[in-house]
């Protein structure tokens, strides 16, 4: 079981090379509407949709991961017929994290897509965020930022950085490793993600009288300084992490090296396999990592068959919670496009007519059932709690199936309205 997680990361080159799939099969079971309506991305042949991700930059390895479980369900899907009797392409952009890239690389997709199977990046979504509306373009994005439901183009098929930290927060409280009126502390990424973890682990501090000791961190990847601050008085009792995996691995590594050896956890983005071969990887045991979708491995009936289809893919890098959750995506595109195929709307318009309609959208236990029929609030506030673990597929196991936790379940998101 060990000797798939240490196969190497191939090159650019050789990952760009999976763009899409396209395969001889059957016709599919869901016939073409003799009177479907259409515009972009949808010809007699094909559904296409758009990816932007990272190929580089500091959330590579779930951008990668994502694209191949998306291309997972692609192949299954047009093997089975596809959909609405059409093909689904997936077109593929690496925009390296870079905002004026993934601005380009949009201005380019877009006049040839439905819609977006991702965009990756707090700051690339929230970058192309109007240009969503103005050209009625629905995305999935992999930023968990709830500041982004505001948008109605905008899907967030898990629960967001907020309501992620204060299910983290109360998992701790529930473990008996912090108590009402203790100090915490939390580091957080300048930018979206950051801000939106902060105003959970915020709310989740007024309510049980913590005093929170927050701190900002840029891109630079030196946590010590951080650290040795949270050691001083007032001592933390525990570390909340809103930041990149390269970063929370630093921070790992100064809460062991000074002694202060306090439970850490994160958001889903704070984690990445590659961490088991690093210097931080005896610090591990400190950390939890908070997801909305199953790990790798998972033994479910449905992670298990995700699973197996990447390993007949033949996919080198090491696989990680992302490929679960983009084959997650993958389904909820497929009931939309299957909505809108029984509505006789494939257009862009009828992709939203679609989505206001899903009170209740499953992929078999991957991520938790979603409704996107309350605007402004998340689809989920569901979470489970992972812990790093070299023997583990995937590079983490779950220890806490999906749950809510109260005060997660009674939070107002940033645009929530009504009930």
């Amino acid at each position: 079981m060990r000797r798939a997680l240490v196969l190497p990361v191939v090159a650019l080159a050789s990952a760009l090379t999976l763009t899409g799939c396209s395969m001889a099969a059957p016709s599919g079971t869901q016939a073409k509407p003799k009177d479907l309506t259409t515009d972009v991305g949808v010809t007699r042949a094909e559904i296409t949709l758009g990816a932007l991700t990272e190929y580089s930059g500091p959330f590579k390895d779930l951008g990668i991961g994502v694209v191949h479980g998306q291309q997972v369900w692609v192949k299954e899907t047009n093997t089975a017929g596809g959909i609405c009797g059409r093909k689904i392409k997936l077109e593929i952009r690496d925009d390296e994290d870079d905002v004026s890239k993934a601005k380009t690389q949009y201005a380019a997709l877009e006049p040839t897509v439905l819609g977006f199977m991702q965009i990756l990046g707090s700051s690339v979504t929230t970058a192309l965020s109007q240009s969503l509306i103005d050209n009625e373009t629905t995305a999935i994005v992999l930023s968990r930022s709830s500041d982004l439901l505001s948008n109605p183009y905008v899907i967030i098929p898990a629960t967001t950085y907020d309501v992620e930290m204060i299910n983290a927060l109360s998992y701790l409280m529930e473990q008996g490793k912090i108590h009402d009126g203790d100090t915490v502390g939390h580091l957080w990424l300048d930018g979206e993600y950051g801000t939106n973890g902060l105003r959970g682990a915020k709310y989740f501090a007024q309510r049980h009288h913590l005093t929170l000791r927050d701190a900002k961190v840029t891109t630079t990847s030196d946590m010590h300084h951080f650290v040795a601050a949270f050691a001083g008085a007032p001592r933390v009792t525990a570390i909340a992490l809103s930041t990149t995996p390269d970063q929370t691995a630093a921070a790992l590594t100064a809460n062991q090296q000074l002694r202060l050896n306090v439970p850490m956890i994160g958001n889903s983005a704070a984690f990445s396999p590659q961490l088991l071969f690093g210097p931080a990887a005896g610090a591990l045991g400190n950390l939890s990592v908070m997801e909305s979708s199953m790990p790798f491995s998972a033994v479910a009936p449905r992670a298990q068959h995700v699973a197996e289809a990447y390993r007949q893919a033949g996919y080198l890098q090491l696989p990680n919670s992302g490929v679960p959750y983009g084959y997650a995506i993958g389904k909820i595109w497929g009931q939309l496009l299957k909505r809108a195929c029984t509505n006789g709307n494939m257009s862009r318009s009828g992709i939203q007519e679609a989505l206001l309609q899903s009170t209740n959208i499953t992929t078999d236990g991957l991520v938790a059932d979603l409704n996107f029929t309350k605007p402004g609030s998340p689809a989920s506030r569901e979470a489970s709690v992972d812990v790093p673990d070299a023997a583990a597929l995937g590079g983490l196991r779950e220890v806490k199936p999906l749950f809510v936790a109260p005060d997660a379940q009674g939070y107002v998101a940033a645009h929530q309205t009504g009930d």
